[in-house]
């Protein structure tokens, strides 16, 4: 009898106890209320998204006014919930609480994005988030009907304007080391102006030789690929690949636009665009791969992060690290066409039907300097993302006034790939980007997700080294569910750094893209697997 007296509970543990139920259960409670609370943020957006890809889509040309204004209340809304006072005295009571929980918990990692979140909201003022939407709708408006006309001239204004908006936005979060810096860390959080050079030297320092080893050789004959092919013929093909790789149509859909690219409303509804070319048929194949990769990862997204700012890619690079490794890793692969080929052939056998596999492989894989970001190679491809990554600065710094922009393309064009282009269209209004949103932080997420492609890839084989095998007869659920489970299933949990070391076992470095390009292009091209230098070690970089 005293020994049970003695392990009861004194009356001053009981009330400690009770006490700390009822603060879990108070802590739960504005856990519930956050959630609410960012569910609305998260779906006011989302109805913004949902108007700008009807934009992109299929909105008739005389929407866009009135589309702009609604966009930019919408987007305005959702801005000013997510600074409001209210939400941020929530997120401070919750502080202790999420500091109790495991780190990679689900709350825990919500308390603590969401607090990173608000402290960077609340520097931009509601009224700067509707006038750079508005202004970014209109300039895209405009930029869809100036580059089929090749008018360069119509677009200064709004890409003064974009100027203007981008330099007022860092602003907000002065003192920075470099005016492009808080739009780089919006894109790639830890990244700055000064990590984003240093990577870029390393890596043109390695592709430079590549690129003049490879061009020395007799080029790849691509004649295969610039044939008459039926628009609705190649749309389908590209769909049902994108479904096989494991895109769900069930939660998305596909459709046609000016520049490709995939939005996502919720788990349950995310989309994807493409562009059809009727003489060209790597067009839709590989952009569909492309933002098939991008939706794959939100599609993959745990359910339970839905409506929340977990429920999302962590960065653009590691977005664009998985459109990049479905696209060229697998989609550009032998073993990917040793499976699709013979469907393809059927398809187009008229265009196709005595062209070998071994043609065909090395047309998708042709290295050749050349004017298109979107069409380059990836051998030369980061060579064009440094090229409008240094435009980047130089406009924003004052350096380069916008109405100078196209013959400091052309200049950069030359120097940087020995081409240029034959007119604006196809210089500095190629891309969208610029024409769509801030200038600054636009670019390099790029060249991060192609070194984080192979990285990842390589991660992925020392877990499974049949991957390849189960490509070349078909099978991708392998890989898919690799991928799925080590990086699209966290979301926004940890930021990219942690993301990439727990997932691929180091921080960000370039042995396994520079590995990989090696390799492959060594076969392709009959050179040396040495050619072009050694591979290059990086530190962390995100």
């Amino acid at each position: 009898m005293q020994q049970i007296r003695k392990s009861m509970p004194t009356a001053r543990q009981r009330m400690t106890a009770a006490k700390s139920a009822r603060n879990r259960h108070s802590a739960e409670q504005k856990l519930v209320e956050l959630k609410r609370r960012l569910r609305e943020i998260s779906d006011l957006t989302a109805a913004g998204d949902v108007l700008n890809w009807d934009q992109a889509t299929y909105m008739p040309r005389g929407g866009a006014e009135a589309r702009g204004r609604q966009c930019a209340v919408l987007y305005r809304l959702a801005h000013e919930q997510a600074v409001a006072p209210g939400l941020g005295k929530l997120i401070d009571a919750l502080a202790h609480y999420g500091e109790s929980l495991p780190h990679d918990s689900d709350d825990a990692s919500l308390i603590r994005v969401a607090r990173r979140d608000f402290q960077k909201m609340i520097k931009i003022p509601p009224d700067h988030v509707a006038r750079a939407n508005a202004h970014g709708s209109a300039s895209y408006n405009a930029w869809t009907r100036a580059r089929p006309a090749n008018d360069f001239v119509a677009m200064v204004p709004y890409l003064e304007r974009t100027l203007d908006l981008s330099r007022e936005y860092s602003s907000y979060f002065a003192p920075y080391k470099h005016v492009a810096d808080p739009h780089i860390d919006y894109a790639d959080e830890g990244m700055t102006t000064a990590s984003i050079l240093k990577l870029f030297s390393e890596l043109k320092s390695q592709l430079a030789p590549m690129v003049c080893a490879i061009c020395e050789q007799p080029v790849a004959e691509a004649s295969s690929l610039r044939q008459a092919f039926p628009k609705a013929a190649q749309f389908e093909f590209a769909l049902n690949v994108a479904q096989r790789l494991g895109y769900d149509l069930n939660c998305g859909r596909l459709d046609l636009t000016h520049h490709p690219f995939s939005t996502r409303f919720s788990t349950g509804d995310v989309r994807i665009t493409t562009h059809v070319n009727e003489n060209d048929l790597g067009d839709v194949l590989f952009s569909t791969l492309h933002e098939a990769g991008h939706a794959m990862y939100e599609q993959g997204i745990s359910a339970a992060l839905d409506g929340t700012p977990l429920g999302k890619g962590v960065s653009a690079g590691v977005h664009e690290s998985q459109s990049r490794l479905w696209e060229n890793v697998v989609g550009r692969s032998r073993g990917f066409w040793e499976h699709f080929y013979p469907s393809l052939q059927r398809v187009f056998a008229e265009q196709l039907g005595s062209v070998t596999i071994a043609v065909f492989h090395r047309a998708i894989n042709k290295v050749a300097r050349s004017s298109i970001r979107t069409d380059a190679d990836e051998v030369t491809y980061n060579l064009h993302i440094i090229l409008r990554f240094n435009l980047e600065l130089k406009l924003l710094e004052g350096e380069l006034r916008a109405k100078d922009l196209p013959e400091a393309w052309r200049a950069a064009m030359k120097a940087e790939l020995g081409v240029a282009p034959a007119d604006d269209r196809d210089g500095c209004l190629q891309d969208v980007h610029w024409y769509s949103g801030y200038i600054g932080g636009r670019f390099q997420s790029y060249t991060i997700g192609n070194i984080l492609s192979a990285q990842f890839y390589a991660a992925a084989l020392r877990a499974h080294p049949n991957i390849p095998s189960e490509i070349a007869s078909g099978k991708f659920d392998t890989l898919h569910t690799w991928l799925r489970d080590n990086v699209y299933r966290h979301g926004s949990k940890f930021v990219p750094n942690h993301l990439i070391e727990r997932t691929a076992g180091a921080a960000m470095n370039m042995t396994p893209y520079f590995d990989y390009l090696r390799e492959k292009y060594a076969a392709l091209y009959r050179l040396p697997v040495s050619f072009g230098g050694n591979s290059g070690t990086l530190p962390s970089l995100l």
